[in-house]
């Protein structure tokens, strides 16, 4: 539970020094659930009769939109975390990514948008490639929760005296070091003891990184019977139906991510750990009601045979590169 994957020295190239850098477990772990949902998404494409180079177009350009509006939504969201406080100039704080976080509200809003350019600009079905990207999402959000543990102090869960409260061990510096900070925005420094000289946060927490973690396997194993619809549009929705929903109704629901005023809190070494309403509930309120809507509608459209992309559309034309 270190944040830092491996350190690249220092060095001095023509009298200047540079470095040392550092190499994030979130960014390698993220990075690895990216590549396998690029390899799941092509093969798919291939099988399914639909243009690789317009589906490899759509992952850079869903990538680089995504990544930006996840930033920026979190920078929008969370502006109390920046103002300057590192002491360097605020542009710097924004763009420093090694210093999280990103919302996957906001890289959701700008992905799809490219995608929707990209599917109108070629005419092609969006529906039909869109479907292909949710693999790839599932297995982001194992790899980027699994990299929130390294961090420690990413997605902080409630403190719980529930069975399932986790006490983050004594050697887990990027946890302690945030919580036991008195000058933190979260209100757990009150639980930290000095332990062999370290303050430490001795409280039992909900693992709400963890409880992402199960979130991101469940919709994996859930994205490939999805798949199997020949009706586009099915599995997209499914997915962003059942994320909100598991997302918004369990994680959060024990997350230490608070909206002021509090609508409903029990917080303690006592107490439950549950708190509401966070922001992330609020965003997923309308993906809830929408996607029910949406997924009745494609029901009732023919289904579209594998193999025969371009018959959804009428109008759809391969992608030549």
């Amino acid at each position: 539970m270190h944040p830092v994957f491996f350190t690249i020295p220092g060095f001095e190239p023509f009298g200047r020094h540079l470095g040392p850098f550092t190499i994030a477990w979130y960014g390698v772990l993220m990075t690895l659930g990216i590549a396998a949902g690029v390899m799941v998404g092509t093969r798919l494409a291939r099988k399914r009769g639909l243009s690789e180079q317009l589906f490899s177009d759509m992952i850079m350009y869903g990538l680089i939109f995504g990544f930006v509006g996840a930033r920026l939504f979190f920078v929008v969201t969370s502006w109390e975390l920046f103002r300057g406080k590192s002491g360097l100039p605020l542009l710097y704080d924004i763009i420093n990514i090694r210093q999280g976080g990103i919302s996957i509200h906001g890289g959701l809003i700008f992905g799809v948008g490219a995608l929707v350019y990209l599917a109108r600009k070629y005419r092609v079905n969006f529906y039909q490639y869109a479907d292909l990207f949710v693999p790839g999402v599932a297995f982001a959000i194992i790899g980027g929760r699994l990299g929130n543990i390294m961090n420690g102090s990413d997605t902080v869960g409630r403190v719980t005296n529930w069975a399932v409260g986790y006490r983050w061990p004594d050697w887990a510096r990027g946890f302690h070091d945030a919580m036991c900070n008195p000058g933190t925005e979260l209100n757990l420094a009150k639980y930290c003891q000095t332990v062999g000289g370290q303050q430490v946060m001795t409280a039992p927490v909900h693992f709400t990184q963890m409880y992402g973690v199960i979130i991101g396997v469940i919709l994996s194993f859930a994205a490939f019977y999805w798949l199997r619809s020949p009706r586009p549009g099915w599995t997209f929705w499914q997915f962003w139906l059942w994320y909100s929903v598991l997302r918004a109704g369990w994680e959060e629901t024990f997350r230490l991510n608070p909206l002021s005023p509090t609508l409903y809190l029990s917080e303690g070494l006592d107490k439950a750990g549950i708190g509401l309403l966070t922001l992330t509930q609020l965003l997923s309120l309308p993906l809830i009601l929408i996607a029910p809507f949406l997924l009745l509608r494609i029901a009732r459209r023919p289904a579209v045979p594998f193999g025969e992309p371009n018959q959804a559309e009428g109008t759809a034309q391969p992608h030549k590169s």
